[in-house]
């Protein structure tokens, strides 16, 4: 649900894993933050003041990830999972320390961050949480891929659509409603990818810590995994899992309706540059407003209802 006021963690995070792309083994610390600091990263490998913003605007290189960086071109990349999990967990404020360029991946999912965040414990703060509301759509097209963002009652819907040849992971749509929709299974499922693909994705210098412990690999019509699927709709799940975590470096919970057909991280952020660009697209609500315009909605859904 909706929460109108800013959030932290109460006490510090520490957690340890390979990075999936580069297989450096990495140390994470997140630490608690004051009001309107926001998300920010530090490569304490490299220098401890230096701080990276989540922010769209520093996204580059979106290529099977979503990598952010510095001014003077200090990178760290794999930051969706964690980012969905402080969507999904509302928080607003934190400061993520690494030391190496890749967070790690741990399972694959954002499960491990979420049980963190909430093992650490979650701090409302004094400060009104601000939601960045849809007013005008958005299109973003490339071929058959296309990506768009419209005005929605007061929720973030993120409505996907996968498109594969493979015969079992097929064309797959989900809509999920974020305050009206179980997230357990988003946050669980895994980021995965075709067997044939793995040679060429590994001669790009990418997924050299992939494993059947952080991947799910499909070949033809089989699962490579044990434990095979931790639900039926994991391939789909993990793309919105995804989205809402690259949707998190707006730096502001969004109000809107989100559809897209096979969509990734560089389509999303190309997305986000378009529809920030101009100021008529989106406004500026702080909680107190949404949580007014919700009650004269609701008032509104009553008084229909009586009158029919």
């Amino acid at each position: 649900m909706l929460s109108y006021n800013q959030k932290t963690i109460k006490s510090e995070i520490n957690l340890n894993g390979v990075g999936l792309h580069n297989g450096v083994n990495a140390n994470l610390t997140i630490k608690p933050a004051e009001e309107n600091f926001g998300i920010k990263f530090c490569r304490v490998d490299l220098n401890k003041k230096k701080l990276i913003s989540a922010n769209f605007k520093n996204v580059v290189e979106p290529i099977l990830c979503t990598k952010i960086s510095s001014n003077d071109g200090t990178t760290i990349s794999t930051v969706e999972h964690l980012m969905a999990a402080f969507y999904g967990e509302g928080i607003d404020n934190a400061l993520v320390e690494v030391d190496a360029p890749e967070i790690p991946i741990l399972d694959g999912s954002a499960n491990e961050f979420v049980e963190a965040i909430r093992s650490a414990g979650i701090k409302e703060q004094s400060a009104p949480r601000n939601f960045i509301k849809v007013e005008k759509k958005v299109v973003i097209k490339e071929g058959t891929k296309f990506i768009s963002i419209e005005p929605s009652n007061n929720d973030l819907i993120i409505d996907f659509e996968i498109v594969y040849k493979n015969p079992l992971i097929r064309t797959r749509r989900k809509e999920f409603k974020f305050n009206h929709d179980n997230i357990s299974d988003i946050y669980s499922s895994r980021t995965f990818c075709l067997y044939e693909d793995i040679d060429f994705i590994k001669s790009k210098g990418l997924a050299k810590g992939g494993s059947l412990e952080n991947a799910v690999v499909v070949k033809d019509n089989e699962i490579l995994n044990d434990d095979g699927l931790r639900n039926r709709h994991e391939f789909v799940n993990h793309k919105i899992l995804d989205c809402i975590g690259d949707i998190m470096l707006s730096g502001n919970r969004i109000i809107g309706h989100i559809i897209t057909s096979q969509g990734g991280h560089a389509l999303t952020n190309k997305l986000l540059l378009k529809f920030f660009s101009d100021k008529s697209n989106w406004s500026l609500k702080a909680g107190k407003s949404i949580s007014q315009e919700m009650e004269i909605e609701e008032t509104s859904k009553k008084q229909l209802s009586a009158s029919l």
